[in-house]
């Protein structure tokens, strides 16, 4: 991390000018203040001590637009996110440029972010050495495998997917098919895609039930092609995108749900006044509590931790009993 000589030196001032500069006891001329506050952007200077450095009362919501995701989620995670943070008096920076963690760094100290929270985690997520080094209050949606001492919130998708077999696994279901996000997603090693799928297989066995697996993207027909070929009379759906699509193309193939097909729909749905059995990822309580839990470290009153919210499935008209066993 950059120190206050390190601004010093780059600046060519003495250290006493840069701390003159960030708590503006003493007059500094204009030009060497734009100096020594142009070196504290490129460094990303953050000094520790309390007071010397003023908040810029900004969050910068790290979202890059990346092929796979789902606009809707993220549009209500950001509202929430962007309510919650002016409720404390903050104001909410997009950031969704996706290049390497050198150009990130970049833009989030040039944004002078009081606070941090990154979206579409990956497993082996090479922004975390970065945001590591950064230092300041960050929550990331989603657990990579190595989240060093950063704060994670997600749901807990593992226990999600076990819902939803367990709850079809009762009903008599033993061929399961999950419809799972855009193979993009599921190639980068997206957490929620990964965990979801793991849960889905590992609840699977534990209930002799056989778990069939398909990435969905822009071709629906393919993939019900598929899971309908392997015998499947029940589908977990953890794809918003086609979630409509999928419902229709069952209809064009004369499928009635629940009576020959059951369905489980994944996603933020589960507020909607609907016929679906559900478990609801609950996108806006994610983006308020993001902004919580990093106004909390802003506070110093919250240590790091891996919070996982426990899951909840809704059962509605669209699941039932099969109408022939395998």
């Amino acid at each position: 991390m950059a120190t206050i000589h390190d601004v010093a030196r780059a600046a060519g001032v003495a250290p006493s000018t840069v701390s003159y500069v960030i708590s503006g006891r003493r007059t500094v001329s204009a030009a060497t203040r734009r100096r020594v506050q142009q070196q504290i952007r490129l460094l990303g200077y953050r000094p520790r001590a309390s007071g010397l450095l003023e908040r810029s009362d900004l969050l910068a919501l790290l979202a890059p637009q990346r092929p796979g995701i789902e606009a809707p989620t993220a549009m209500r995670f950001t509202a929430a996110a962007t309510a919650a943070a002016r409720s404390h008096g903050l104001d909410l920076l997009l950031l969704t440029k996706d290049g390497d963690p050198g150009e990130l760094r970049e833009a989030v100290v040039g944004s002078l972010a009081d606070g941090l929270i990154a979206l579409d985690v990956t497993a082996a997520d090479n922004r975390v050495p970065m945001l590591t080094a950064l230092d300041r209050p960050t929550v990331l949606v989603g657990v990579p495998d190595h989240p060093n001492a950063i704060t994670c919130l997600d749901l807990d998708f593992a226990a999600a997917a076990a819902l939803c077999v367990e709850h079809l696994a009762e009903l008599g279901h033993r061929r399961v098919g999950l419809v799972g996000p855009p193979p993009a997603v599921h190639e980068r090693g997206v957490s929620h895609a990964a965990r979801f799928r793991q849960g889905f297989l590992d609840s699977a066995e534990r209930h002799g039930v056989l778990g069939v697996f398909r990435a969905c993207g822009d071709n629906i027909q393919a993939c019900l092609d598929g899971l309908l070929d392997a015998g499947v009379t029940a589908l977990v759906i953890q794809n918003e995108v086609a979630l409509t699509p999928l419902m229709n193309d069952l209809g064009q193939r004369g499928l009635v749900v629940p009576q020959d097909v059951s369905v489980i729909a994944v996603g933020p749905h589960g507020g909607d006044p609907c016929t679906l059995t559900t478990v609801e990822v609950p996108a806006a309580l994610l983006g308020e509590l993001a902004v919580e839990m990093v106004v909390d470290q802003l506070d110093g009153s919250s240590p790091a931790e891996i919070r996982l919210l426990p899951p909840r499935l809704a059962a509605r008209a669209s699941t039932s009993r099969p109408s022939t066993r395998d």
